[in-house]
C-alpha cells in the first residue's frame, strides 16, 4: 500500500495534498523505534545492575524507574522535538509526524503522543492503535487523535504540477472568487487534466463537462462563453496555486501584511484585474448574496 494525497487546510486557510502514512508503513517504523528502545533499555539494566544492584534499594528502584519513563516516553519526546517530527524509525521510512493544519510537531503534542504510545504500544501490544488507525480516514491513532496530529509520507510520489494559465483566461482567473472551490472538486479536477491525453476523446469532453458544470457551480464569476473545458479547469487551478503561493510567501520587510477588514480599518485596495482581450465577453458580475451584499468586483 502506498501514501494517498489528502487535502489540508492550514491556519491560514491553505489547501495542501500531504501524504498520509499508511499503517503497514507506520507499523515498520513502530517496530524499528521499539528494537531501538529495547536494545536501548537492555544496555541500560545492564549499566544498572553492575553500578547499582548493591546501593540503597529505594534509591536503586527510583534510579530505575527513572530510567524506564525516560527510555519509552523520553525518547520520542526528545527525538520528534529535535527533529521536527522524526524519529529513527520515521527517518528510515521517510516519515514524518505533522499538526493537523501541516505545522511542525509541538513539544506539547511530542508529550501527548508519547504518553498515550506508552499505553497503546507499550502496555497494550499496539492493539488500539492499529483499530484506530483502520478507523480513522487519516490514519491517526490514539496518541494523534489527543495530540491533533498526523503522520505523513516525505517519500511517496510528487503530485504533477499545477497545469499554466492559460493566458487568454488570465484576466478572468484574477476576479475569480475561490473561496467555495471544495478540495475534492478541485482534486478531480486535476486528476483529470493529469491523464486526459489518454482519453477518448468523447469520454475526455463528457467527464470535462461534468467537471466544468461543478467547478462554475463553486466559482464566480462564470467563465465566458465558448470557452473550451480543460482551459477553464487549467484556469482556476492555476489560479488557485498562486494564491496559494502568496498567502504561504511572507511578507516583504518593512512591510508588514495589512490588516483584515474589520470595524474601523478600511478593505485593502488591490490592483484591478486588466480588461478582457478583445473579442472576449465580460464576466458576469456575481449575484448578490442574503441582504443584498455583494463582494467587490
Amino acid at each position: 500500500m502506498v501514501a494517498h494525497p489528502e487535502p489540508l487546510v492550514t491556519g491560514d486557510a491553505v489547501v495542501l495534498d500531504v501524504q498520509i502514512a499508511q499503517l503497514p508503513v507506520r507499523a515498520l517504523s513502530v517496530l524499528i523505534d521499539v528494537i531501538v528502545v529495547f536494545i536501548g533499555y537492555l544496555l541500560g539494566i545492564f549499566l544498572w545492575a553492575v553500578t547499582l544492584a548493591d546501593t540503597d534499594p529505594a534509591f536503586s528502584a527510583a534510579v530505575l524507574i527513572v530510567f524506564t519513563v525516560l527510555a519509552l516516553v523520553g525518547y520520542p519526546v526528545v527525538l520528534e522535538t529535535a527533529t521536527r517530527g522524526r524519529s529513527l524509525g520515521k527517518m528510515a521510512l521517510g516519515l514524518r509526524v505533522v499538526s493537523d493544519d501541516g505545522g511542525p510537531e509541538r513539544f506539547r503534542q511530542a508529550l501527548f503522543r508519547a504518553l498515550a504510545g506508552f499505553v497503546e504500544i507499550w502496555m497494550l501490544a499496539g492493539g488500539p492503535a492499529v483499530i484506530c488507525s483502520l478507523v480513522s480516514p487519516r490514519g491517526k491513532r490514539i496518541g494523534d487523535v489527543f495530540a491533533g496530529t498526523m503522520v505523513i509520507s516525505e517519500r511517496a510520489p510528487r503530485l504533477a504540477p499545477p497545469p499554466p494559465m492559460p493566458p487568454q483566461l488570465a484576466w478572468w482567473a484574477a476576479t475569480l472568487q475561490l473561496s467555495g472551490l471544495q478540495p475534492a472538486t478541485a482534486e478531480r479536477a486535476r486528476q483529470f487534466l493529469s491523464r486526459a491525453g489518454d482519453l477518448q476523446p468523447v469520454l475526455r469532453d463528457r467527464i470535462a463537462h461534468q467537471i466544468v458544470t461543478e467547478v462554475a457551480a463553486q466559482v464566480a464569476p462564470p467563465p465566458p462563453n465558448g470557452t473550451p473545458a480543460q482551459f477553464v479547469l487549467a484556469a482556476v487551478l492555476a489560479e488557485r496555486h498562486r494564491r496559494e503561493l502568496e498567502r504561504l510567501r511572507p511578507p516583504a520587510p518593512g512591510y508588514p501584511p495589512p490588516p483584515y477588514p474589520g470595524p474601523g480599518h478600511p478593505a485593502p485596495m488591490y490592483p484591478r484585474p486588466a480588461p478582457p482581450p478583445a473579442g472576449y465577453p465580460a464576466a458576469a458580475p456575481p449575484a448578490s448574496g442574503p441582504g443584498g451584499f455583494a463582494p467587490p468586483e
